[in-house]
């Protein structure tokens, strides 16, 4: 539990730091003063300044700085992640030139969208890393550039009322031998299962790094023992570095455009009135996974942050009220009537969207809590 905990709070820090220093980096190179850059969330432990004197100031504590010319670096007690505050952000001061609210709306937008693209360089980033040292997941043996260790083959899908579902199999299981003949290929597996239609065969099973053994019986099927799983090759893929990093950056935008059909999806479920499913981890969930990903190795891990980091670029870019994509909205709608919405209006709905979103955070960790037990 405390590797989980302490695994959990690296990775979101990091998620949400390189999301912060998007901002940053983007306000700052347009002209934006950033009053403050920290890590982690106040109150401020320590924080260091230029003042209008030239000089560089310490500032312990929450004490108000005056004189600072440039941005504060700050230090503060609750280490996840940190936060960028921008000058004029809220509507205010728009009237000096290092403002937020004084630059065109195409460099607002940009300032807003720059910590979701931080996220999803940060996801090609590890993904390339993953192809470099070796990445868990399903191959094709006609690659002849992939290098593949640790060969399985993975159950994918199990079909309801077949042998397989009988025998309590269930997608996510490795395979690892069948009437104790070690299989590594899907292939191998399907050459000794189709000719054994009506026969008792024992399956050797990975789950959650638990090894069982079950019984299946294939059903003919057109002449074939078939057991009714979709399954597949996985191992450890890696790949020259210049590949690697192809691949990984392929990876990132592939996962952006999965993530936003899932979205979808959900979206269509809703309005279906079939609910959310029940797939989707809020933070107590995720913190679970990336304590069992930790676990398996260091490869598993790499990807896994990866895809937290795809994750929460796209849920931040989602139209909503209190996220950047709720923020890019109103920019939007700015530049096509020529003016802001008033900035009470706005604040009022971003308000009502963070307090919404807040409770929804509540439901899904009520959800994977009682879950648990």
């Amino acid at each position: 539990m405390f590797l989980t905990l302490i695994v959990f709070i690296l990775v979101l820090s990091l998620l949400i730091f390189v999301h912060e220093f998007g901002h940053f980096w983007t306000a700052r190179k347009l002209g934006v003063k950033v009053e403050e850059f920290g890590f982690g969330f106040s109150p401020r432990v320590i924080g260091v300044y230029k003042s209008n004197e030239g000089k560089w100031k310490v500032v312990h504590g929450n004490k108000e700085v005056t004189d600072a010319v440039d941005t504060i670096y700050s230090l503060n007690w609750l280490p996840l992640g940190g936060f960028c505050k921008i000058k004029g952000e809220d509507g205010s001061g728009e009237s000096e030139s290092d403002s937020f609210g004084s630059k065109p709306v195409w460099r607002r937008m940009a300032i807003i969208s720059a910590g979701v693209i931080m996220n999803v360089l940060l996801a090609a980033v590890f993904f390339s890393i993953g192809f470099m040292i070796g990445s868990p997941q399903g191959f094709d043996s006609n690659d002849k550039h992939a290098i593949v260790s640790e060969r399985k083959i993975q159950i994918l899908e199990v079909a309801q009322e077949t042998p397989a579902a009988t025998a309590e199999l269930t997608a996510g299981d490795f395979i690892l031998a069948v009437d104790g003949q070690s299989l590594v290929d899907e292939k191998d597996l399907r050459a000794y299962v189709n000719p054994r239609a009506g026969e008792e065969l024992i399956y050797k099973i990975e789950r959650d790094g638990n090894i069982l053994e079950k019984k299946v019986i294939p059903a003919d099927h057109a002449g074939k023992g078939e057991i009714g799983v979709s399954i597949a090759n996985i191992g450890l893929v890696r790949y020259p570095w210049y590949l690697a990093i192809l691949k990984g950056f392929m990876a990132a935008g592939i996962m952006v455009w999965i993530i936003i059909l899932a979205f979808l999806g959900i979206i269509k479920n809703l309005i279906m009135g079939n609910g959310i499913g029940a797939d989707i981890a809020g933070p107590v969930g995720i913190a679970n996974m990336t304590g069992q990903y930790a676990r398996m190795g260091i490869s598993y891990l790499i990807q896994f942050t990866g895809l937290l980091s795809v994750n929460l670029a796209v849920i931040n870019f989602l139209p909503l009220p209190a996220l950047d994509g709720g923020r890019i909205i109103f920019l939007i709608i700015e530049k096509v009537k020529g003016s802001p919405v008033r900035r009470e209006v706005e604040g009022a709905i971003h308000s009502v969207g963070f307090f919404v979103l807040i409770a929804l955070m509540v439901l899904v960790i009520v959800r994977d809590v009682l879950s648990l037990f």
